[in-house]
């Protein structure tokens, strides 16, 4: 892995002849995706012959900026290559108005649903950069209204919280066969009563030693409900209370050209199913202030996969990361465009939620 400041000696290294012929590189392979040549780097207006921009070229692949990808005598800028060129020479700052205007706009047709503005997000941004769209919602730990399950077709049954500010959260259980729904009832006045005005992190320590000591007058099929809804609800289970939503996984295979790549992007397709670890990624916003960049093998998660991830936390009311989103794509993302693009969807995104008019359901 390149961290920032290897990455910045390694640029300064560089002659301006070596940067202007690394730059012309690096740009013309993400406007294509293929691998540049001396001649196509001749006739760009560097005033020097193919011979010596093969020997600059050479020079900058022994430094492991640049490799030859296939047999073509051309270059292409490695995951080294692509650090240095980022840190190096890239300049970004604010979105255009059109993209600014864009972002906005579909945020707010979105209504005032939590969970469809953090949609509309994943799903902007996967359209924006061509790759695939992921925002992890916040964690929700507010004090508790109410509590109700409510039986679903096919088993299944619906855990609904209702919190002190508002906020409405669902989640789907599975329960046992013929369960009848009395106990579905009792499970939720149970819960209701023993952790209203409290947050379930606080109360659910007390709720299972209450079950426990069998101090609780419940029949074991609605403990056993009891106990789903305070893991499901109380951090156990994947995802610490948070979802995940990834829109756009078809963009990544419009840039797969070969066996190899197809490999990659199935690799990649298995990774994204892995919720935890992707919030894990996500979670590495906390660590710095901003956009956070990995690039191909610098990303822990998907080191083989040819991919480049941008993440950017979002900011709730009291000026703290309450989530974070971001993009995956193909290591020739547009990074001038999108890293701002990520990063104001990011600021957007926690001016909504931070505002009271979010409510769940509503």
């Amino acid at each position: 892995m390149t961290d920032r400041s290897d990455s910045q000696s390694l640029f300064q290294r560089l002659d301006q002849r070596s940067r202007d012929i690394f730059r012309e590189i690096v740009e013309g392979y993400l406007e294509t995706g293929e691998p540049v040549g001396s001649r196509t780097i001749s006739k760009s207006g560097i005033a020097l012959s193919p011979a010596s921009i093969r020997n600059v070229m050479a020079d900058l692949t022994e430094l492991g900026l640049l490799d030859a990808p296939h047999v073509s005598a051309g270059r292409a800028p490695t995951h080294k290559g692509l650090r240095v060129f980022v840190d190096g020479f890239l300049e970004y700052g604010e979105p255009s108005q059109a993209d600014k205007k864009y972002i906005d706009d579909r945020l707010a047709s979105a209504g005032t649903n939590i969970e469809a503005v953090l949609g509309e997000a994943s799903d902007l941004l996967s359209g924006l950069a061509g790759g695939a769209g992921l925002v992890a919602s916040p964690a929700r730990d507010a004090p508790v209204r109410h509590v109700e399950f409510v039986p679903l077709s096919g088993g299944g049954a619906l855990c609904v919280l209702v919190s002190e500010d508002g906020d409405v959260e669902n989640r789907m259980l599975k329960v046992p066969d013929g369960l009848p729904s009395t106990a579905l009832i009792e499970a939720g006045n149970y819960l209701s009563a023993r952790v209203k005005g409290r947050t379930l992190s606080e109360a659910a320590n007390e709720v299972r030693e209450e079950l426990r000591s069998r101090r609780a007058a419940l029949d074991a099929a609605t403990a056993a409900l009891v106990e789903a809804g305070l893991a499901e609800w109380g951090g156990e289970a994947p995802g610490r209370g948070r979802s995940l939503i990834v829109r756009g996984r078809a963009n990544l295979l419009e840039d797969a050209k070969a066996a190899q790549d197809l490999d990659r992007v199935r690799q990649l397709f298995n990774e994204l199913e892995r919720q935890q670890n992707l919030l894990d990624i996500l979670d590495t916003t906390r660590e710095a202030e901003g956009v956070r960049l990995f690039i191909g093998s610098e990303n822990r998660l998907f080191p083989l996969s040819g991919s480049s991830v941008i993440v950017a936390p979002y900011i709730g009311g009291t000026k703290n990361v309450i989530g974070a989103l971001g993009v995956i794509g193909p290591t020739r993302l547009n990074y001038a465009r999108v890293i701002p693009m990520v990063d104001y969807t990011a600021k957007v995104v926690g001016e909504i939620l931070s505002s009271r008019r979010i409510k769940d359901g509503k």
